[in-house]
């Protein structure tokens, strides 16, 4: 096991727009706590909003950034249970006693070491296998946002998905369908790239919005629904997924859903979107709103375990902790990364 330092450098923002390394005290575990050494951590989408607002209401001053981490336990107070030093987790970064972790919380995990105070098995931490990848055990967080937008759809075997974005979340939204069951699921993206790794994950076909008549194409793939009140000729999906935040996407759903049919969604639309509710009303269209992982963050540790192979092709960069600000750069970089993880050595 490595010696723990007594300082690390952090991630933290600075000002509104600029980020630094910071160097803080590693800190101490108490009896209930243990000192998780930081291995790999995504960086998020949020990372860089909270960097262009100079940080996370309430906190003042720096804020510590990363909150999709994994590490291994490198010391252990004598009164934890179910944890052992050299034990290799993932991390609940909401079930932190001092806030949330590099979402306004007093810890980052853009940093060397993460304290998990009160430390329970299955609460804050979940061991994981030791063999799994860093950088995809880092996926566990982003991938619990895109199992609660599943959970919130309703989703079941059998039934035929459509998502809408190929970024990390749409991708994993798309592999928990697969992995439950979902007869048929469909990517859709504008971007190549995107549309060949989801083929990768092993979705059942992709379509590109910019060169092809979405609501055509999913007729073509799912069949006609059957008539109801609905009019018009709709494709017989039975799930929408909104993992693109694009206004285009709600008014494609709004063309194409049929009777029952539900949409999720969990992309964060930065501007109003507008609605034909009356337009809608024969749809009885279910919209659910998604957001975070009420239950979800070790949920989709055992997907994660069990088919990581299926979830690496998802991370497109990994940089070494000493690049962690060229990291987040490339990452707020539009169309230069998909998911960028930084790895500790």
């Amino acid at each position: 096991m490595e010696t723990i330092a007594s300082t690390m450098n952090a991630v933290h923002v600075t000002a509104p727009g600029q980020l630094g390394l910071v160097e803080v005290d590693v800190p101490q575990p108490g009896p209930g706590d243990v000192l998780v050494q930081v291995k790999a951590c995504g960086i998020c989408g949020s990372d860089a909003m909270y960097t262009q607002y100079g940080g996370i209401p309430p906190r003042q001053g720096a804020t510590p950034l990363g909150h999709e981490p994994a590490g291994v336990v490198v010391a252990a107070g004598a009164d934890v249970e179910g944890l052992a030093v050299g034990d290799h987790v993932v991390v609940n970064p909401m079930a932190s006693a001092d806030g949330i972790i590099g979402s306004g919380g007093a810890q980052g995990a853009l940093s060397g070491y993460l304290l998990v105070a009160g430390a329970r098995e299955g609460v804050q931490l979940k061991v994981i296998p030791d063999h799994i990848p860093w950088e995809v055990a880092a996926l566990n967080e982003p991938m619990a946002v895109a199992r609660h937008a599943v959970n919130r759809s309703g989703a079941k075997a059998g039934e035929k998905a459509v998502v809408f974005g190929a970024g990390p979340i749409g991708l994993g939204a798309a592999l928990s369908l697969k992995l439950r069951g979902v007869a048929h699921v469909v990517v859709v993206d504008i971007q190549a790239h995107r549309l060949e790794t989801a083929l990768r994950i092993g979705v059942d076909a992709v379509i590109d919005s910019s060169t092809e008549d979405v609501t055509a194409r999913l007729i073509e793939l799912h069949g006609e629904a059957p008539r109801s009140f609905v009019r018009g000729t709709r494709p017989d999906t039975d799930v929408y997924i909104d993992a693109a935040g694009a206004a285009p996407v709600i008014a494609t759903v709004a063309a194409s859903a049929k009777a029952g049919a539900r949409l999720s969604i969990v992309a964060v639309h930065k501007n109003p979107v507008e609605l034909d509710l009356g337009g809608l009303l024969t749809t009885e269209l279910t919209i659910a709103l998604s957001m975070g992982y009420p239950t979800e963050i070790f949920e989709v540790t055992e997907d994660i375990v069990n088919h990581w192979e299926r979830f690496a092709p998802i991370v497109s960069h990994t940089l070494p902790a000493d690049q962690a600000l060229e990291a987040l750069e490339l990452a707020a970089t539009p169309g230069a990364a998909e998911k960028v993880v930084v790895t500790f050595g």
